[in-house]
């Protein structure tokens, strides 16, 4: 004969089991380690619980990456990606290598890494920015790592490098490139973010029209300011549904078919 369950257990199952089956809404990039957030973290961290939002939370330094996996050890629901930004490439490489070698095991991912012209100022710069990348390149590929990767103005470069890595778990952060360089991130396999830029700008919902659905992450990059209806404040994480509910209407799907599809693909991109 079966046990009997009381009716305060069988609730307390029912729970567990919605709780279990929830659709989580995931920021594919943001830095919450950011001196910016410090004084609301509390209050960021309750929010994130409340409406049920993680965090891939990227670095950009040695000392903002230990920041970083300060803020996991408070949360779970803070994903740990740690880097060496391309703004950051005279920092300490070999320091940033022994702290992936050490914490490789509460890591979410690498990043945020990758190459930027801006920060170029002579052939030195361009060599350094590079080293620098395709080192943490390794570092992922050897922990089987996703990596998160800034590409400002230099996808056609990131694209050559990464033919000699894995692509399977890479993202093009606040992808911003043609219609032919997006063809070409869909046939190197890479996911591709969309933010809140997105919610205002007609060429990057063209571009979300057309990436491959499986392939789309959503982000807030904050604290990046954002004008328009967002009346330049900081990149929130709250901001994440508003940027679901747009591409929701791009693609013709209901909100929730969006947030279930978008929270499949993170975990794809994680590689779990």
């Amino acid at each position: 004969m079966s046990e009997k369950i009381s009716p305060r257990n069988r609730f307390i199952q029912t729970i567990l089991r919605i709780d279990k089956e929830m659709t989580w809404y995931i920021d594919s990039h943001i830095h919450l380690s950011d001196p910016a957030y410090n004084s609301d973290m509390e209050f960021i961290l309750n929010e994130m619980e409340y409406l049920k939002i993680k965090a891939c939370c990227v670095s950009m330094d040695v000392e903002n990456s230990l920041q970083t996996l300060k803020l996991a050890q408070q949360s779970n629901l803070v994903l740990p990606f740690i880097g060496i930004h391309p703004e950051c490439a005279n920092g300490d490489l070999e320091k940033m290598t022994d702290l992936i070698e050490n914490n490789h095991t509460h890591l979410s991912g690498i990043g945020e890494v990758g190459l930027d012209p801006t920060y170029v100022h002579n052939t030195d710069d361009a060599k350094r920015q590079r080293h620098v990348f395709e080192t943490l390149l390794s570092y992922g590929e050897k922990f089987n790592k996703p990596v998160s990767i800034h590409s400002r103005k230099s996808l056609d470069d990131v694209f050559e490098i990464m033919t000699s890595y894995s692509t399977k778990h890479a993202l093009l952060h606040w992808f911003d490139g043609s219609k032919k360089q997006l063809r070409k991130a869909m046939d190197m396999g890479f996911f591709v973010s969309y933010g809140p830029v997105m919610v205002y700008a007609n060429d990057k919902q063209t571009l979300a029209s057309i990436t491959d659905e499986s392939k789309i992450l959503v982000e807030t990059d904050g604290p990046v300011k954002f004008s328009r209806c967002f009346e330049m404040k900081s990149g929130q994480i709250t901001f994440i549904p508003s940027v679901i509910f747009c591409i929701s209407k791009i693609l013709g799907k209901t909100f929730d078919e969006m947030a279930f599809s978008l929270e499949k693909n993170t975990n794809s991109f994680l590689g779990i």
